[in-house]
Protein backbone atom coordinates (compact mmCIF):
# COMPACT_ATOMS: atom_id res chain seq x y z
CA UNK A 1 0.00 0.00 0.00
CA UNK A 2 1.15 3.55 -0.74
CA UNK A 3 1.33 5.84 2.27
CA UNK A 4 -0.37 9.22 2.05
CA UNK A 5 1.89 12.19 1.48
CA UNK A 6 1.99 14.91 4.10
CA UNK A 7 1.80 17.48 1.30
CA UNK A 8 -1.86 17.65 0.28
CA UNK A 9 -0.95 19.55 -2.87
CA UNK A 10 1.62 17.10 -4.17
CA UNK A 11 0.16 15.12 -7.09
CA UNK A 12 -0.28 11.44 -6.41
CA UNK A 13 2.23 9.19 -8.18
CA UNK A 14 0.95 7.45 -11.25
CA UNK A 15 0.32 3.77 -10.61
CA UNK A 16 2.58 1.40 -12.50
CA UNK A 17 0.86 -1.54 -14.17
CA UNK A 18 -2.46 -2.88 -13.03
CA UNK A 19 -3.83 -1.40 -9.78
CA UNK A 20 -3.72 -3.78 -6.80
CA UNK A 21 -7.48 -4.33 -6.89
CA UNK A 22 -7.41 -8.11 -6.47
CA UNK A 23 -7.43 -10.24 -3.34
CA UNK A 24 -3.76 -11.00 -2.73
CA UNK A 25 -4.41 -13.92 -0.38
CA UNK A 26 -6.92 -15.54 -2.73
CA UNK A 27 -4.54 -15.07 -5.65
CA UNK A 28 -1.69 -16.66 -3.73
CA UNK A 29 -3.96 -19.54 -2.79
CA UNK A 30 -4.77 -20.14 -6.47
CA UNK A 31 -1.09 -20.04 -7.38
CA UNK A 32 -0.31 -22.45 -4.54
CA UNK A 33 -2.90 -24.90 -5.83
CA UNK A 34 -1.41 -24.70 -9.33
CA UNK A 35 2.09 -25.48 -8.07
CA UNK A 36 0.63 -28.26 -5.95
CA UNK A 37 -1.11 -29.92 -8.88
CA UNK A 38 1.60 -29.49 -11.52
CA UNK A 39 4.86 -29.19 -9.58
CA UNK A 40 7.24 -26.25 -9.64
CA UNK A 41 9.18 -27.04 -12.82
CA UNK A 42 6.09 -27.92 -14.87
CA UNK A 43 4.19 -24.80 -13.87
CA UNK A 44 4.60 -21.96 -16.35
CA UNK A 45 3.79 -18.29 -15.96
CA UNK A 46 0.95 -18.86 -18.41
CA UNK A 47 -0.42 -21.54 -16.07
CA UNK A 48 -0.22 -19.13 -13.15
CA UNK A 49 -1.85 -16.35 -15.14
CA UNK A 50 -4.70 -18.64 -16.14
CA UNK A 51 -5.20 -19.85 -12.57
CA UNK A 52 -5.12 -16.43 -10.95
CA UNK A 53 -6.71 -14.35 -13.71
CA UNK A 54 -3.74 -11.96 -13.65
CA UNK A 55 -1.43 -11.13 -16.52
CA UNK A 56 2.33 -11.49 -16.18
CA UNK A 57 3.07 -7.85 -15.27
CA UNK A 58 0.48 -8.01 -12.51
CA UNK A 59 1.94 -11.24 -11.14
CA UNK A 60 5.43 -9.78 -11.19
CA UNK A 61 4.23 -6.59 -9.54
CA UNK A 62 2.44 -8.41 -6.74
CA UNK A 63 4.69 -11.40 -6.08
CA UNK A 64 7.89 -11.16 -8.08
CA UNK A 65 9.01 -13.86 -10.50
CA UNK A 66 7.89 -17.49 -10.52
CA UNK A 67 10.54 -18.51 -8.01
CA UNK A 68 9.55 -15.80 -5.56
CA UNK A 69 5.87 -16.70 -5.97
CA UNK A 70 6.62 -20.36 -5.30
CA UNK A 71 8.52 -19.51 -2.12
CA UNK A 72 5.54 -17.47 -0.96
CA UNK A 73 3.29 -20.43 -1.72
CA UNK A 74 5.50 -22.68 0.38
CA UNK A 75 5.43 -20.14 3.19
CA UNK A 76 1.63 -19.92 3.10
CA UNK A 77 1.27 -23.70 3.09
CA UNK A 78 3.72 -24.06 5.98
CA UNK A 79 2.00 -21.40 8.08
CA UNK A 80 -1.41 -22.98 7.53
CA UNK A 81 -0.06 -26.46 8.26
CA UNK A 82 1.65 -25.33 11.46
CA UNK A 83 -1.57 -23.71 12.65
CA UNK A 84 -3.62 -26.82 11.84
CA UNK A 85 -1.20 -29.16 13.61
CA UNK A 86 -1.03 -26.95 16.70
CA UNK A 87 -4.81 -26.69 16.89
CA UNK A 88 -5.30 -30.43 16.41
CA UNK A 89 -2.83 -31.31 19.16
CA UNK A 90 -4.12 -28.76 21.66
CA UNK A 91 -6.95 -29.50 24.07
CA UNK A 92 -7.18 -33.22 23.30
CA UNK A 93 -5.74 -36.38 24.81
CA UNK A 94 -2.48 -37.28 23.07
CA UNK A 95 -3.85 -40.22 21.10
CA UNK A 96 -6.84 -38.21 19.90
CA UNK A 97 -4.63 -35.29 18.94
CA UNK A 98 -2.29 -37.41 16.86
CA UNK A 99 -5.18 -39.10 15.10
CA UNK A 100 -6.71 -35.69 14.41
CA UNK A 101 -3.51 -34.44 12.79
CA UNK A 102 -3.41 -37.43 10.47
CA UNK A 103 -7.10 -37.15 9.63
CA UNK A 104 -6.65 -33.49 8.69
CA UNK A 105 -3.69 -34.48 6.55
CA UNK A 106 -5.80 -37.04 4.70
CA UNK A 107 -8.48 -34.43 4.07
CA UNK A 108 -5.80 -32.22 2.56
CA UNK A 109 -4.13 -34.95 0.53
CA UNK A 110 -7.40 -36.31 -0.89
CA UNK A 111 -9.59 -33.36 -1.94
CA UNK A 112 -13.20 -34.27 -2.63
CA UNK A 113 -13.26 -32.64 -6.07
CA UNK A 114 -9.84 -33.63 -7.42
CA UNK A 115 -7.32 -36.44 -7.64
CA UNK A 116 -5.11 -37.29 -4.68
CA UNK A 117 -2.34 -34.70 -4.42
CA UNK A 118 -0.39 -35.47 -1.26
CA UNK A 119 1.58 -32.68 0.40
CA UNK A 120 2.82 -29.57 -1.42
CA UNK A 121 6.18 -29.76 0.35
CA UNK A 122 6.85 -33.46 -0.13
CA UNK A 123 5.34 -33.57 -3.61
CA UNK A 124 6.98 -30.51 -5.13
CA UNK A 125 9.65 -28.89 -2.94
CA UNK A 126 11.51 -32.15 -2.25
CA UNK A 127 12.28 -32.58 -5.95
CA UNK A 128 13.63 -29.03 -6.28
CA UNK A 129 15.59 -28.89 -3.01
CA UNK A 130 18.83 -30.54 -4.22
CA UNK A 131 19.47 -27.81 -6.80
CA UNK A 132 17.80 -24.78 -5.18
CA UNK A 133 19.10 -23.54 -1.85
CA UNK A 134 16.15 -21.26 -1.10
CA UNK A 135 13.63 -24.06 -1.68
CA UNK A 136 15.78 -26.52 0.28
CA UNK A 137 15.88 -24.14 3.23
CA UNK A 138 12.11 -23.54 3.08
CA UNK A 139 11.50 -27.29 3.02
CA UNK A 140 13.92 -27.94 5.87
CA UNK A 141 12.40 -25.24 8.06
CA UNK A 142 8.89 -26.51 7.38
CA UNK A 143 9.69 -30.12 8.22
CA UNK A 144 11.59 -29.11 11.34
CA UNK A 145 8.62 -27.03 12.40
CA UNK A 146 6.22 -29.95 12.05
CA UNK A 147 8.52 -32.17 14.10
CA UNK A 148 8.89 -29.49 16.76
CA UNK A 149 5.11 -29.28 17.13
CA UNK A 150 4.85 -33.02 17.71
CA UNK A 151 7.79 -32.96 20.11
CA UNK A 152 6.29 -30.11 22.15
CA UNK A 153 3.00 -31.99 22.53
CA UNK A 154 4.75 -35.22 23.46
CA UNK A 155 6.88 -33.42 26.04
CA UNK A 156 3.74 -31.91 27.54
CA UNK A 157 2.21 -35.38 27.60
CA UNK A 158 5.19 -36.61 29.58
CA UNK A 159 5.01 -33.68 32.00
CA UNK A 160 1.28 -34.21 32.53
CA UNK A 161 1.51 -37.97 32.98
CA UNK A 162 0.11 -39.11 29.63
CA UNK A 163 3.53 -40.59 28.89
CA UNK A 164 5.89 -42.09 31.48
CA UNK A 165 8.83 -40.06 32.72
CA UNK A 166 11.93 -40.56 30.61
CA UNK A 167 10.06 -40.87 27.31
CA UNK A 168 12.14 -39.59 24.41
CA UNK A 169 9.87 -36.81 23.17
CA UNK A 170 12.40 -35.71 20.55
CA UNK A 171 12.63 -39.17 18.99
CA UNK A 172 8.88 -39.76 19.20
CA UNK A 173 8.31 -36.38 17.56
CA UNK A 174 10.52 -37.39 14.66
CA UNK A 175 8.62 -40.65 14.28
CA UNK A 176 5.24 -38.90 14.39
CA UNK A 177 6.45 -36.48 11.74
CA UNK A 178 7.82 -39.33 9.62
CA UNK A 179 4.38 -40.93 9.59
CA UNK A 180 3.01 -37.70 8.14
CA UNK A 181 5.69 -37.60 5.43
CA UNK A 182 5.10 -41.23 4.50
CA UNK A 183 1.37 -40.61 4.17
CA UNK A 184 2.04 -37.59 1.96
CA UNK A 185 4.30 -39.53 -0.39
CA UNK A 186 2.02 -42.54 -0.60
CA UNK A 187 -1.03 -40.36 -1.24
CA UNK A 188 0.85 -38.68 -4.10
CA UNK A 189 1.63 -42.14 -5.47
CA UNK A 190 -2.06 -43.02 -5.54
CA UNK A 191 -2.49 -45.26 -2.51
CA UNK A 192 -6.07 -45.55 -1.29
CA UNK A 193 -7.12 -43.16 1.45
CA UNK A 194 -8.57 -45.99 3.52
CA UNK A 195 -5.20 -47.75 3.54
CA UNK A 196 -3.43 -44.64 4.79
CA UNK A 197 -6.09 -44.07 7.45
CA UNK A 198 -5.42 -47.58 8.74
CA UNK A 199 -1.67 -46.95 8.57
CA UNK A 200 -2.05 -43.75 10.59
CA UNK A 201 -4.13 -45.44 13.28
CA UNK A 202 -1.65 -48.31 13.58
CA UNK A 203 1.25 -45.87 13.71
CA UNK A 204 -0.30 -43.98 16.61
CA UNK A 205 -0.73 -47.21 18.56
CA UNK A 206 2.87 -48.18 17.86
CA UNK A 207 4.16 -44.74 18.87
CA UNK A 208 2.33 -44.88 22.18
CA UNK A 209 3.11 -48.52 22.95
CA UNK A 210 6.88 -48.46 22.45
CA UNK A 211 8.76 -49.78 25.49
CA UNK A 212 8.79 -47.08 28.11
CA UNK A 213 6.25 -44.86 26.33
CA UNK A 214 2.91 -46.52 27.02
CA UNK A 215 0.29 -43.77 27.05
CA UNK A 216 -2.49 -43.88 29.58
Amino acid sequence: MVQKSEDEHRPAPRPRGRPRSFDTEATLAQATLTFWQRGYAATSLDDLSAATGLNRPSLYGAFGDKHALYLQALRLYTEQSNAAIAHALAGRPLRDGLLRVYELALQLYYPADAAARGCLLIGTAATEAPRDEAIRQALDEALRGFTAAFEARLLRAENEGELPAGSDAALLGQLASAVLHSMALRARAGEAREALAAFAAASVEMLLSRPGTGAR
